[in-house]
Protein backbone atom coordinates (compact mmCIF):
# COMPACT_ATOMS: atom_id res chain seq x y z
CA UNK A 1 0.00 0.00 0.00
CA UNK A 2 2.81 2.37 0.87
CA UNK A 3 4.49 1.83 -2.49
CA UNK A 4 1.18 2.20 -4.31
CA UNK A 5 0.44 5.54 -2.64
CA UNK A 6 3.92 6.82 -3.49
CA UNK A 7 3.47 5.68 -7.10
CA UNK A 8 0.12 7.45 -7.39
CA UNK A 9 1.61 10.66 -5.97
CA UNK A 10 4.54 10.38 -8.38
CA UNK A 11 2.29 9.91 -11.41
CA UNK A 12 -0.17 12.68 -10.51
CA UNK A 13 2.47 15.24 -9.55
CA UNK A 14 4.55 14.47 -12.64
CA UNK A 15 1.55 15.05 -14.90
CA UNK A 16 0.72 18.34 -13.15
CA UNK A 17 4.34 19.50 -13.30
CA UNK A 18 4.64 18.66 -17.01
CA UNK A 19 1.37 20.43 -17.79
CA UNK A 20 2.88 23.65 -16.40
CA UNK A 21 6.53 23.07 -17.28
CA UNK A 22 6.15 22.53 -21.04
CA UNK A 23 4.12 25.73 -21.80
CA UNK A 24 6.34 27.72 -19.45
CA UNK A 25 9.49 26.45 -21.18
CA UNK A 26 8.11 27.46 -24.59
CA UNK A 27 7.16 30.86 -23.22
CA UNK A 28 10.68 31.43 -21.84
CA UNK A 29 12.20 30.50 -25.22
CA UNK A 30 9.88 32.89 -27.09
CA UNK A 31 10.57 35.70 -24.64
CA UNK A 32 14.33 35.30 -25.04
CA UNK A 33 13.98 35.45 -28.84
CA UNK A 34 11.67 38.47 -28.68
CA UNK A 35 14.10 40.29 -26.40
CA UNK A 36 17.03 39.74 -28.77
CA UNK A 37 15.13 40.65 -31.96
CA UNK A 38 13.55 43.74 -30.40
CA UNK A 39 16.97 45.06 -29.42
CA UNK A 40 18.20 44.46 -32.98
CA UNK A 41 15.24 46.30 -34.49
CA UNK A 42 15.83 49.24 -32.17
CA UNK A 43 19.49 49.44 -33.21
CA UNK A 44 18.48 49.42 -36.88
CA UNK A 45 15.87 52.11 -36.32
CA UNK A 46 18.47 54.31 -34.60
CA UNK A 47 20.48 54.50 -37.86
CA UNK A 48 17.61 55.89 -39.94
CA UNK A 49 18.04 59.52 -38.72
CA UNK A 50 21.79 59.33 -39.37
CA UNK A 51 21.26 58.17 -42.95
CA UNK A 52 18.70 60.92 -43.47
CA UNK A 53 21.41 63.49 -42.58
CA UNK A 54 24.44 61.99 -44.31
CA UNK A 55 25.51 59.04 -46.41
CA UNK A 56 29.24 59.67 -46.16
CA UNK A 57 30.87 56.31 -45.41
CA UNK A 58 33.05 57.69 -42.63
CA UNK A 59 30.09 59.24 -40.83
CA UNK A 60 27.95 56.14 -41.26
CA UNK A 61 30.84 53.95 -40.07
CA UNK A 62 31.21 56.07 -36.96
CA UNK A 63 27.47 55.83 -36.22
CA UNK A 64 27.44 52.04 -36.70
CA UNK A 65 30.42 51.66 -34.38
CA UNK A 66 28.68 53.77 -31.76
CA UNK A 67 25.53 51.64 -31.87
CA UNK A 68 27.10 48.19 -32.19
CA UNK A 69 30.49 46.84 -31.23
CA UNK A 70 29.82 43.20 -32.08
CA UNK A 71 29.64 43.52 -35.85
CA UNK A 72 25.90 42.80 -35.83
CA UNK A 73 24.88 46.01 -37.63
CA UNK A 74 25.58 46.78 -41.33
CA UNK A 75 24.45 49.36 -43.93
CA UNK A 76 24.17 49.18 -47.69
CA UNK A 77 24.51 52.72 -48.98
CA UNK A 78 22.53 53.97 -52.04
CA UNK A 79 25.64 53.75 -54.21
CA UNK A 80 26.10 50.08 -53.29
CA UNK A 81 28.96 50.46 -50.87
CA UNK A 82 28.77 48.39 -47.63
CA UNK A 83 29.44 49.43 -44.09
CA UNK A 84 30.01 46.34 -41.93
CA UNK A 85 29.38 42.71 -42.83
CA UNK A 86 26.07 41.66 -44.37
CA UNK A 87 24.50 38.33 -43.40
CA UNK A 88 21.28 38.48 -45.43
CA UNK A 89 21.00 36.66 -48.76
CA UNK A 90 21.59 38.85 -51.81
CA UNK A 91 18.10 38.25 -53.20
CA UNK A 92 16.54 39.41 -49.93
CA UNK A 93 18.75 42.52 -49.98
CA UNK A 94 17.74 43.32 -53.56
CA UNK A 95 14.10 42.82 -52.67
CA UNK A 96 14.36 45.28 -49.80
CA UNK A 97 15.97 47.85 -52.15
CA UNK A 98 13.62 47.33 -55.03
CA UNK A 99 10.35 46.99 -53.18
CA UNK A 100 11.42 49.08 -50.20
CA UNK A 101 10.02 46.33 -47.96
CA UNK A 102 11.05 45.57 -44.40
CA UNK A 103 12.13 41.93 -44.07
CA UNK A 104 12.88 39.61 -41.13
CA UNK A 105 14.10 36.07 -41.65
CA UNK A 106 15.98 33.18 -40.11
CA UNK A 107 19.28 32.15 -41.61
CA UNK A 108 21.69 29.34 -41.01
CA UNK A 109 23.59 31.36 -38.43
CA UNK A 110 20.85 33.35 -36.76
CA UNK A 111 18.21 35.99 -37.48
CA UNK A 112 18.40 38.94 -39.96
CA UNK A 113 16.35 42.12 -40.05
CA UNK A 114 16.42 44.37 -43.15
CA UNK A 115 15.05 47.92 -42.91
CA UNK A 116 15.07 50.11 -46.09
CA UNK A 117 15.57 53.86 -45.61
CA UNK A 118 14.31 56.10 -48.41
CA UNK A 119 16.52 59.16 -48.94
CA UNK A 120 16.35 62.24 -51.08
CA UNK A 121 16.24 61.90 -54.86
CA UNK A 122 14.52 58.50 -54.40
CA UNK A 123 17.64 56.82 -53.18
CA UNK A 124 17.38 53.78 -50.91
CA UNK A 125 19.76 52.63 -48.20
CA UNK A 126 19.26 49.38 -46.32
CA UNK A 127 20.11 48.81 -42.67
CA UNK A 128 20.76 45.21 -41.58
CA UNK A 129 20.54 44.07 -37.96
CA UNK A 130 21.87 40.59 -37.32
CA UNK A 131 21.32 38.40 -34.23
CA UNK A 132 23.43 35.22 -33.89
CA UNK A 133 21.66 31.99 -32.95
CA UNK A 134 23.36 31.90 -29.54
CA UNK A 135 21.87 35.31 -28.67
CA UNK A 136 18.39 34.09 -29.61
CA UNK A 137 18.53 31.40 -26.89
CA UNK A 138 20.68 33.21 -24.35
CA UNK A 139 19.57 32.28 -20.82
CA UNK A 140 16.98 29.75 -22.04
CA UNK A 141 18.87 26.64 -20.93
CA UNK A 142 19.56 28.11 -17.52
CA UNK A 143 15.88 28.95 -17.09
CA UNK A 144 14.87 25.46 -18.21
CA UNK A 145 17.33 23.92 -15.72
CA UNK A 146 15.95 25.98 -12.85
CA UNK A 147 12.37 25.08 -13.76
CA UNK A 148 13.31 21.39 -14.05
CA UNK A 149 14.89 21.45 -10.59
CA UNK A 150 11.80 23.10 -9.16
CA UNK A 151 9.60 20.48 -10.82
CA UNK A 152 11.77 17.66 -9.47
CA UNK A 153 11.60 19.20 -6.02
CA UNK A 154 7.82 19.40 -6.26
CA UNK A 155 7.54 15.79 -7.41
CA UNK A 156 10.00 14.57 -4.77
CA UNK A 157 8.22 16.49 -2.01
CA UNK A 158 4.81 15.10 -2.98
CA UNK A 159 6.19 11.55 -3.09
CA UNK A 160 7.79 12.04 0.33
CA UNK A 161 4.55 13.35 1.82
CA UNK A 162 2.59 10.46 0.26
CA UNK A 163 5.16 8.00 1.60
CA UNK A 164 4.84 9.40 5.11
CA UNK A 165 1.06 9.22 4.94
CA UNK A 166 1.28 5.71 3.52
CA UNK A 167 3.71 4.68 6.26
CA UNK A 168 1.17 5.73 8.85
CA UNK A 169 -1.55 3.68 7.20
CA UNK A 170 0.75 0.69 6.65
CA UNK A 171 1.97 0.83 10.26
CA UNK A 172 -1.59 0.62 11.52
CA UNK A 173 -2.54 -2.18 9.13
CA UNK A 174 0.61 -4.17 9.96
CA UNK A 175 -0.12 -3.84 13.65
CA UNK A 176 -3.61 -5.18 13.06
CA UNK A 177 -2.23 -8.00 10.90
CA UNK A 178 0.34 -9.04 13.53
CA UNK A 179 -2.32 -8.99 16.22
CA UNK A 180 -4.61 -11.17 14.08
CA UNK A 181 -1.83 -13.70 13.50
CA UNK A 182 -0.99 -13.73 17.21
CA UNK A 183 -4.64 -14.32 18.12
CA UNK A 184 -4.82 -17.10 15.56
CA UNK A 185 -1.82 -18.84 17.12
CA UNK A 186 -3.31 -18.69 20.62
CA UNK A 187 -2.21 -15.40 22.15
CA UNK A 188 -5.50 -14.42 23.75
CA UNK A 189 -4.12 -11.32 25.47
CA UNK A 190 -3.05 -9.55 22.28
CA UNK A 191 -4.81 -6.26 21.59
CA UNK A 192 -4.19 -3.36 19.22
CA UNK A 193 -4.10 0.39 19.74
CA UNK A 194 -6.56 1.81 17.17
CA UNK A 195 -4.64 4.26 14.98
CA UNK A 196 -4.48 5.52 11.44
CA UNK A 197 -7.44 6.52 9.24
CA UNK A 198 -10.95 6.27 10.69
CA UNK A 199 -11.59 2.99 8.88
CA UNK A 200 -8.52 1.35 10.43
CA UNK A 201 -9.42 2.74 13.84
CA UNK A 202 -12.83 1.11 13.53
CA UNK A 203 -11.21 -2.15 12.43
CA UNK A 204 -8.84 -2.05 15.42
CA UNK A 205 -11.68 -1.42 17.84
CA UNK A 206 -13.66 -4.26 16.26
CA UNK A 207 -10.64 -6.57 16.60
CA UNK A 208 -10.34 -5.79 20.32
CA UNK A 209 -14.05 -6.46 20.79
CA UNK A 210 -13.74 -9.76 18.92
CA UNK A 211 -10.72 -10.83 20.99
CA UNK A 212 -12.58 -10.06 24.22
CA UNK A 213 -15.55 -12.07 22.98
CA UNK A 214 -13.32 -15.01 22.05
CA UNK A 215 -11.85 -15.06 25.55
CA UNK A 216 -15.34 -15.00 27.05
CA UNK A 217 -16.58 -17.83 24.81
CA UNK A 218 -13.54 -19.98 25.58
CA UNK A 219 -14.02 -19.41 29.28
CA UNK A 220 -17.68 -20.42 28.99
CA UNK A 221 -16.74 -23.51 26.99
CA UNK A 222 -14.13 -24.60 29.53
CA UNK A 223 -16.63 -24.08 32.33
CA UNK A 224 -19.16 -26.25 30.52
CA UNK A 225 -16.55 -28.99 30.04
CA UNK A 226 -15.69 -28.88 33.72
CA UNK A 227 -19.37 -29.04 34.69
CA UNK A 228 -19.97 -31.97 32.36
CA UNK A 229 -17.00 -33.82 33.83
CA UNK A 230 -18.36 -33.25 37.33
CA UNK A 231 -21.75 -34.67 36.30
CA UNK A 232 -20.08 -37.87 35.13
CA UNK A 233 -18.74 -38.55 38.59
CA UNK A 234 -22.15 -39.70 39.90
CA UNK A 235 -22.62 -42.62 37.46
CA UNK A 236 -18.94 -43.51 37.83
CA UNK A 237 -19.34 -43.73 41.58
CA UNK A 238 -22.36 -45.99 41.14
CA UNK A 239 -20.42 -48.17 38.71
CA UNK A 240 -17.54 -48.37 41.14
CA UNK A 241 -19.90 -49.56 43.92
CA UNK A 242 -21.41 -52.16 41.62
CA UNK A 243 -17.94 -53.47 40.81
CA UNK A 244 -17.17 -53.82 44.52
CA UNK A 245 -20.41 -55.79 45.01
CA UNK A 246 -19.29 -58.22 42.30
CA UNK A 247 -16.45 -59.36 44.50
CA UNK A 248 -12.90 -60.13 43.44
CA UNK A 249 -13.58 -61.85 40.13
CA UNK A 250 -11.31 -60.98 37.14
CA UNK A 251 -14.21 -59.19 35.45
CA UNK A 252 -14.87 -57.09 38.55
CA UNK A 253 -11.18 -56.14 38.77
CA UNK A 254 -11.15 -55.08 35.14
CA UNK A 255 -14.27 -52.99 35.63
CA UNK A 256 -12.81 -51.43 38.75
CA UNK A 257 -9.52 -50.64 36.93
CA UNK A 258 -11.43 -49.06 34.07
CA UNK A 259 -13.48 -46.94 36.49
CA UNK A 260 -10.32 -45.79 38.26
CA UNK A 261 -8.71 -44.87 34.96
CA UNK A 262 -11.83 -43.03 33.85
CA UNK A 263 -11.88 -41.08 37.11
CA UNK A 264 -8.24 -40.14 36.54
CA UNK A 265 -9.08 -38.91 33.05
CA UNK A 266 -11.98 -36.87 34.43
CA UNK A 267 -9.68 -35.29 37.01
CA UNK A 268 -7.29 -34.33 34.22
CA UNK A 269 -10.12 -32.81 32.19
CA UNK A 270 -11.43 -30.83 35.15
CA UNK A 271 -7.93 -29.57 35.98
CA UNK A 272 -7.34 -28.50 32.40
CA UNK A 273 -10.74 -26.86 32.17
CA UNK A 274 -10.22 -24.93 35.42
CA UNK A 275 -6.78 -23.75 34.38
CA UNK A 276 -6.84 -20.05 33.34
CA UNK A 277 -6.53 -19.46 29.65
CA UNK A 278 -2.86 -19.05 28.82
CA UNK A 279 -1.61 -16.29 26.58
CA UNK A 280 0.54 -17.17 23.64
CA UNK A 281 1.00 -19.99 21.19
CA UNK A 282 2.76 -22.10 23.77
CA UNK A 283 -0.44 -22.46 25.76
CA UNK A 284 -2.00 -25.90 25.62
CA UNK A 285 -1.09 -29.48 26.15
CA UNK A 286 2.10 -29.45 24.16
CA UNK A 287 3.57 -26.78 26.39
CA UNK A 288 3.78 -29.05 29.49
CA UNK A 289 5.42 -32.44 29.93
CA UNK A 290 7.13 -34.93 27.66
CA UNK A 291 7.20 -38.68 27.32
CA UNK A 292 8.56 -41.68 25.44
CA UNK A 293 6.09 -42.71 22.76
CA UNK A 294 7.16 -46.36 22.67
CA UNK A 295 6.74 -46.78 26.43
CA UNK A 296 3.28 -45.21 26.51
CA UNK A 297 2.12 -47.23 23.49
CA UNK A 298 3.36 -50.46 25.13
CA UNK A 299 1.45 -49.73 28.34
CA UNK A 300 -1.80 -48.91 26.54
CA UNK A 301 -1.49 -51.90 24.24
CA UNK A 302 -1.13 -54.16 27.27
CA UNK A 303 -4.37 -52.70 28.59
CA UNK A 304 -6.21 -53.35 25.29
CA UNK A 305 -4.68 -56.82 24.90
CA UNK A 306 -7.12 -58.23 27.48
CA UNK A 307 -10.13 -57.12 25.43
CA UNK A 308 -8.40 -58.27 22.24
CA UNK A 309 -8.01 -61.75 23.72
CA UNK A 310 -11.70 -61.82 24.70
CA UNK A 311 -12.76 -60.86 21.15
CA UNK A 312 -10.18 -63.22 19.61
CA UNK A 313 -8.44 -60.37 17.79
CA UNK A 314 -4.87 -61.18 16.73
CA UNK A 315 -2.54 -58.22 16.80
CA UNK A 316 1.03 -57.32 15.96
CA UNK A 317 3.30 -54.92 17.77
CA UNK A 318 6.51 -53.39 16.48
CA UNK A 319 8.50 -50.79 18.41
CA UNK A 320 11.72 -49.11 17.36
CA UNK A 321 14.64 -49.69 19.78
CA UNK A 322 15.72 -46.05 19.38
CA UNK A 323 14.54 -43.37 21.87
CA UNK A 324 11.24 -41.71 20.94
CA UNK A 325 10.97 -38.56 23.10
CA UNK A 326 8.24 -36.04 22.24
CA UNK A 327 7.13 -32.85 23.99
CA UNK A 328 3.62 -34.05 24.73
CA UNK A 329 1.92 -34.98 28.04
CA UNK A 330 1.83 -38.70 28.74
CA UNK A 331 -1.85 -38.77 29.71
CA UNK A 332 -2.88 -37.01 26.51
CA UNK A 333 -0.73 -39.32 24.39
CA UNK A 334 -2.47 -42.23 26.14
CA UNK A 335 -5.80 -40.67 25.14
CA UNK A 336 -4.62 -40.53 21.52
CA UNK A 337 -3.57 -44.18 21.58
CA UNK A 338 -6.87 -45.21 23.19
CA UNK A 339 -8.78 -43.31 20.50
CA UNK A 340 -6.87 -45.07 17.70
CA UNK A 341 -7.11 -48.58 19.13
CA UNK A 342 -10.65 -47.98 20.38
CA UNK A 343 -11.75 -47.12 16.84
CA UNK A 344 -10.52 -50.56 15.72
CA UNK A 345 -12.63 -52.30 18.38
CA UNK A 346 -15.59 -50.02 17.77
CA UNK A 347 -15.78 -50.12 13.96
CA UNK A 348 -14.53 -53.59 13.00
CA UNK A 349 -16.11 -56.99 13.68
CA UNK A 350 -14.83 -59.21 16.47
CA UNK A 351 -11.87 -61.30 15.38
CA UNK A 352 -10.48 -58.60 13.08
CA UNK A 353 -6.70 -58.36 13.29
CA UNK A 354 -4.81 -55.13 13.89
CA UNK A 355 -1.22 -53.94 14.21
CA UNK A 356 0.46 -51.16 16.19
CA UNK A 357 3.86 -49.84 15.16
CA UNK A 358 6.17 -47.15 16.54
CA UNK A 359 8.89 -45.93 14.16
CA UNK A 360 11.32 -43.05 14.17
CA UNK A 361 12.58 -40.76 11.41
CA UNK A 362 15.09 -37.94 11.58
CA UNK A 363 12.50 -35.46 12.85
CA UNK A 364 9.35 -37.38 13.88
CA UNK A 365 8.06 -40.37 15.75
CA UNK A 366 5.49 -42.29 13.69
CA UNK A 367 2.65 -44.08 15.49
CA UNK A 368 0.75 -46.34 13.06
CA UNK A 369 -2.39 -48.37 13.71
CA UNK A 370 -3.49 -50.76 10.92
CA UNK A 371 -6.48 -53.08 10.85
CA UNK A 372 -7.97 -55.69 8.54
CA UNK A 373 -11.48 -54.24 8.68
CA UNK A 374 -13.58 -52.55 6.00
CA UNK A 375 -11.47 -49.36 6.02
CA UNK A 376 -12.57 -45.71 6.03
CA UNK A 377 -14.77 -44.63 3.15
CA UNK A 378 -13.94 -40.91 3.28
CA UNK A 379 -10.46 -40.37 4.81
CA UNK A 380 -10.51 -36.60 4.26
CA UNK A 381 -13.59 -35.94 6.40
CA UNK A 382 -12.83 -38.65 8.98
CA UNK A 383 -10.99 -36.34 11.45
CA UNK A 384 -13.91 -33.88 11.52
CA UNK A 385 -16.36 -33.91 14.44
CA UNK A 386 -19.54 -35.84 13.67
CA UNK A 387 -21.84 -34.53 16.32
CA UNK A 388 -24.87 -35.23 14.14
CA UNK A 389 -24.18 -38.98 13.90
CA UNK A 390 -26.23 -41.04 16.32
CA UNK A 391 -24.06 -42.92 18.79
CA UNK A 392 -20.92 -40.96 17.95
CA UNK A 393 -19.45 -37.90 19.60
CA UNK A 394 -17.11 -37.39 16.67
CA UNK A 395 -14.18 -36.78 19.04
CA UNK A 396 -11.99 -39.77 18.16
CA UNK A 397 -9.90 -38.84 15.15
CA UNK A 398 -10.59 -35.16 15.80
CA UNK A 399 -8.70 -35.48 19.09
CA UNK A 400 -5.89 -37.32 17.28
CA UNK A 401 -5.62 -34.66 14.57
CA UNK A 402 -5.57 -31.81 17.07
CA UNK A 403 -2.93 -33.55 19.14
CA UNK A 404 -0.75 -34.07 16.06
CA UNK A 405 -0.94 -30.37 15.19
CA UNK A 406 -0.14 -29.42 18.79
CA UNK A 407 2.99 -31.59 18.72
CA UNK A 408 4.17 -30.07 15.40
CA UNK A 409 3.18 -33.18 13.52
CA UNK A 410 0.43 -34.39 11.22
CA UNK A 411 -2.21 -37.09 10.74
CA UNK A 412 -2.44 -39.42 7.75
CA UNK A 413 -5.37 -41.73 6.96
CA UNK A 414 -5.21 -44.30 4.20
CA UNK A 415 -5.40 -47.99 3.27
CA UNK A 416 -3.40 -50.50 5.34
CA UNK A 417 -1.50 -53.47 3.84
CA UNK A 418 -3.83 -55.66 5.95
CA UNK A 419 -6.73 -54.42 3.82
CA UNK A 420 -8.43 -52.08 6.26
CA UNK A 421 -7.72 -48.59 7.53
CA UNK A 422 -4.32 -47.15 8.31
CA UNK A 423 -4.07 -44.21 10.72
CA UNK A 424 -0.59 -42.73 11.16
CA UNK A 425 0.28 -39.94 13.58
CA UNK A 426 3.58 -38.08 13.26
CA UNK A 427 4.85 -36.33 16.43
CA UNK A 428 7.90 -34.06 16.37
CA UNK A 429 10.97 -35.28 18.26
CA UNK A 430 12.13 -33.08 21.13
CA UNK A 431 15.81 -33.58 20.23
CA UNK A 432 18.07 -35.70 18.06
CA UNK A 433 19.76 -38.57 19.81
Amino acid sequence: MRRALAGIALAVTTMVALSFLIPLALLVRDQARDRATTAAVQRAAALSPVLALTTRPADVQQAVAGLDSADQLAVRLPDGRLIGSLHAPSDALQRAVRKRETLAMDTAGGWVYLQPVVLAQDRVAVVEAYVPGADLTRGVWVSWGVMSLLALGLVGGSVLVADRLGARVVRSSRSLSRASLALGTGDLEVRVEPAGPPELKEAGAAFNTMADRVVQLLAIEREMVADLSHRLRTPLTALHLEAELMGTSPGARRINDAVVQLETELDSIITAARTPLAAGPAAGAAGTGSCEVAEVVALRLDFWSVLAAQQERPYERSFTPRPTPVRFPEDELAAVIDALIGNVFRHTPQGTAFAVRVERTDRHVLLTVDDAGPGIADPESAPARKAGVVGSTGLGLDIVARAARTADGHLEIGRAPMGGARVRVALALTESR
